[in-house]
């Protein structure tokens, strides 16, 4: 089967290309024992995460959607030693585990994770003034997507990256008539990408994660 196929692939390119096997891996294991929903991020994208961070010369990131702080992680090794993760998350018992995930990977001094709804910590730091971000990655409810673009507009600057995980929705981000609202919140985000505040692609990807994909974007 396809799945089967490209789970193999992917089990190859970690191989190869992520060093000495993936260096978060002991999060994942953390989040499972803890009970969190195993929906993180695959090796292979968070390797795609921080050479992206890389790439943008990233040194404040915002991270809307924190779960166990896998990609959290992955995104803080890339910045600068006086670089920041701003995440966020709504559960907390997923943010006790990030925690602690942050402290066993030696990175807390460079994330500050806030608890509480995302919406309600975004218009808050868009009142208080908060500096622009370099990039924002949008992995949270998938209803909420156009709010969280919106708010990712608010704190960014011209040039800033915004990356939108699972757009593909198994291939249901296609179906106008679709009643599920994380398929129409995944559709009003991919218009609001498509608008002139953006210049975006998306694209689809399969592996560990079978069907899905993402939206990559930079700030006009």
């Amino acid at each position: 089967m396809i799945n089967d196929a490209a789970a193999s692939v992917d089990a190859y390119f970690e191989s190869v290309l992520l060093e000495r096997g993936d260096p978060c891996g002991t999060i994942l294991a953390a989040n499972r024992k803890a009970g969190l929903p195993e929906i993180d991020v695959s090796p292979l994208q968070g390797k795609f995460l921080n050479l992206i961070a890389k790439m943008s010369g990233a040194r404040r990131i915002l991270e809307i959607g924190t779960l166990g702080g896998y990609s959290t992680v992955w995104l803080a090794r890339a910045l600068p030693h006086d670089g920041l993760v701003v995440t966020l998350e709504s559960e907390p018992h997923h943010a006790a585990v990030a925690r602690r995930n942050f402290a066993a990977a030696g990175v807390a001094d460079q994330v500050d994770l806030l608890e509480g709804l995302a919406a309600q910590s975004l218009g808050e730091l868009v009142k208080a003034g908060t500096a622009p971000f370099d990039l924002v990655f949008i992995d949270a409810d998938k209803p909420s997507n156009p709010v969280y673009l919106d708010f990712a507009l608010k704190l960014s600057r011209p040039g800033t990256v915004v990356i939108c995980d699972n757009v593909v929705r198994g291939g249901a981000v296609a179906d106008a008539e679709s009643e599920d609202p994380s398929v129409i919140g995944s559709r009003s985000a991919i218009e609001l990408l498509g608008s002139d505040r953006f210049e975006a692609t998306a694209l689809q990807t399969v592996g560990q994660k079978s069907w899905d994909g993402f939206a990559i974007a930079i700030v006009k």
